[in-house]
């Protein structure tokens, strides 16, 4: 790609953000003048501590509210209030999600049993693989903003992008097919690395991971068993109301906040090769969000920045902890734009613009942008006519 882009310039073959035009001015590109050791030493020491009481408490708060949601649409069965309760239950299913996902960061407790019990019990209630999802976790964490080693979202290279068939693109770059990826993720992993999260000879795992790859999959077995059993029982229509709609809505959830966190920002955020990653540049590109009257039920999961940085962080002290963060991080820290309502209607759009725009990173260079084909959309209109 050799001609400027409108948004920026073209150096050494890679398509740049211009985010320099006059001497002082915030560059997004130049390592940040603190290290991350200062970032840890704004943040006060309770913030640290993880109280297992404290966590557990969400999660029976959060199990109670998911059987009484069940009961109340069972007892009123009426059509009008089905949607109401897809809609809610599906967010439900996404707060135990974050909670389990506390477990498998470490910062639900300091007790590896306790963690793993948890984890278990609340990943494989909404068919997500325990530890093999843990593990996967884990090193996007150790290589976010890493164009080859990220684990998540991670960007596709033009060589590559050039060369998947049209049908492909439009799945993954046309609302609101991303929106439905996460079971494809957790079978075959990030595009082009085909890593399953439920196979332990996976190139995601290392030997001595094996046998937990295994506990968690024959988890996932058993809750595909009881479900198959409900079904049976109360019939296939049925169970699609109380839990298969709810399941829907949660994976949802989870492409969207999960993209969010890492694309979509108002000014584009750059991605890294070589020796310019770095395990702070790599997580000072995610992004914060504000969801409205959703930040609570999900447990603060939009406090993403300090959270990346330190995941060991318990979600129930990430707010406290970010705004002793912001002066350390300066510019680096993106103000998160508030909802205008209780109902975060406004990220959609960020997430639609950035699916369609962001297409590919250079095949070449330590540091780059997403770049977007003009032709993707217009290419598939031509074929389909």
């Amino acid at each position: 790609m050799g001609k400027a882009s409108p948004n920026g310039l073209s150096l050494n073959g890679v398509d740049h953000v211009k985010t320099v035009s006059n001497e002082g001015e915030f560059d997004p590109r130049a390592p940040p003048p603190f290290k991350i050791a200062e970032i840890r030493a704004a943040i006060p020491k309770h913030c640290w501590v993880k109280d297992p009481w404290k966590s557990l408490s969400y999660v029976i708060w959060d199990v109670l509210v998911v059987f009484g949601l069940a009961v109340v649409a069972i007892y009123f069965n009426n059509w009008a209030g089905w949607p109401l309760y897809w809609a809610a239950q599906g967010t439900m299913f996404w707060a135990l999600f974050v909670l389990g996902h506390d477990c498998g960061h470490g910062s639900f407790s300091d007790s590896p049993l306790l963690n793993c019990v948890v984890g278990h019990l609340l990943h494989s209630s909404i068919l997500v693989p325990y530890h093999g999802w843990r593990i996967s976790h884990r090193r996007h964490h150790q290589n976010h903003g890493n164009v080859e080693h990220d684990e998540a979202w991670a960007p596709i290279t033009e060589g590559r992008y050039k060369s998947l068939d049209i049908k492909v693109k439009i799945l993954r770059f046309k609302m609101p097919f991303p929106l439905f990826a996460q079971p494809i993720y957790l079978w075959t992993g990030t595009p082009g690395k085909k890593r399953s999260q439920f196979n332990p000879y996976s190139s995601l795992f290392h030997p001595d991971e094996r046998m937990y790859v295994i506990t968690s999959t024959i988890c996932w077995a058993l809750m595909v068993g009881l479900i198959y059993y409900l079904t049976k029982l109360i019939g296939l229509v049925e169970m699609l109301k109380i839990y298969g709609v709810p399941l829907m809505v949660f994976v949802m959830w989870f492409d969207f906040v999960t993209y969010l966190h890492h694309h979509g920002h108002e000014q584009k955020l750059p991605w890294y090769r070589g020796k310019e990653w770095s395990y702070l540049r790599g997580g000072l590109t995610t992004v914060d969000r504000d969801y409205g009257m959703f930040n609570s039920i999900h447990h603060d999961i939009g406090t993403h920045v300090v959270h990346h940085l330190f995941p060991q962080i318990p979600h129930y002290h990430l707010v406290e902890a970010t705004k002793a963060a912001k002066p350390v991080l300066g510019e680096y820290y993106r103000e998160p734009r508030k909802s205008p309502g209780p109902i975060p209607f406004h990220l959609y759009s960020y997430m639609a613009r950035s699916v369609h725009e962001d297409n590919y990173v250079s095949d070449t260079g330590e540091v780059v942008y997403y770049q977007s084909d003009p032709q993707l959309f217009g290419s598939y209109q031509k074929k389909m006519e």
